[in-house]
């Protein structure tokens, strides 16, 4: 797949990474993004490679979206970023620093937070247990970041005593972005949020995406409910064997024929 469509980039091709269409416009638009990727390789064993060529960035202040079939990488790429999984070849810097396979709590102290999409919060903890683990690293910030996380989280204050094991899937997931914002992050990582959740919750889960990014987070969330995803997101990637296929503001990637056909249709009929 390659070409652009419809006023966006498609930057997948065949030929090799420097020659692919749109890629050299998307180099340069990612200047001075608080966090970028490029030309990442990665994967969980030795010679196999789960990621083959992927760039990102995101700049101060966005909210980008990652969408794609199953097993194209999205979930991956978003570890790779967080050093969970092992990046050999390519780059990821963090504001112009390059922090490649930096360890997990290295970058977190550095301003970037994960919120896994499963087992992502401490069920035998209450709630201001959960948040407590957020900010191991400066315990003295406790206080002014559960305000802020309060704020937008108003349900985390009322109910801080509660088990985080008695709560429902979407209040876990509260807790969970909850944690990871304790640590004042600058780039706020999502992986799947709204997996496994009603449609109410689903779409509460956005609510609160945009939320925090609103706050001064910059956001970048994998997501398989793609359209909804696409409508929040200021620009997103359609991600595809380990690469990105498109690129594009929300709004383009949700009207563009090729997209709706190759991906929307089968990925997002909700």
């Amino acid at each position: 797949m390659s070409g652009d469509s419809g006023g966006h980039d498609g930057i997948i091709d065949t030929t090799g990474q420097d020659e692919i269409p749109g890629r050299r416009e998307h180099l340069k638009a990612a200047e001075g993004a608080v966090l970028r990727a490029d030309d990442l390789v990665a994967g969980y064993l030795p010679g196999v490679n789960i990621l083959s060529g992927a760039d990102l960035y995101c700049q101060e202040g966005e909210l980008v979206g990652i969408i794609g079939p199953n097993g194209a990488g999205k979930s991956t790429l978003l570890k790779a970023l967080f050093g969970l999984v092992r990046v050999s070849s390519g780059s990821v810097r963090l504001r112009g620093e390059e922090v490649t396979n930096d360890r997990a709590d290295a970058l977190v102290s550095k301003g970037i937070g994960f919120v896994p999409q499963t087992n992502n919060v401490f069920p035998s903890l209450t709630i201001q247990e959960n948040l407590e683990m957020g900010v191991y690293q400066r315990p003295k910030t406790f206080r002014k970041r559960f305000d802020f996380v309060g704020g937008l989280f108003p349900t985390l204050v009322d109910r801080r005593n509660q088990r985080a094991g008695s709560l429902s899937g979407g209040e876990r997931q509260m807790v969970a972005m909850g944690r990871a914002l304790m640590a004042e992050p600058s780039v706020l990582l999502l992986d799947e949020p709204s997996a496994g959740l009603s449609p109410v919750l689903q779409d509460e889960v956005f609510v609160q995406t945009r939320r925090i990014n609103r706050a001064g987070v910059s956001v970048v969330m994998v997501e398989q409910n793609a359209r909804r995803c696409l409508q929040i997101c200021e620009r997103g990637y359609v991600m595809d064997q380990g690469r990105n296929a498109y690129t594009g503001t929300g709004s383009e990637l949700s009207k563009d024929p090729k997209v709706i056909e190759l991906y929307l249709g089968t990925l997002a009929k909700t």
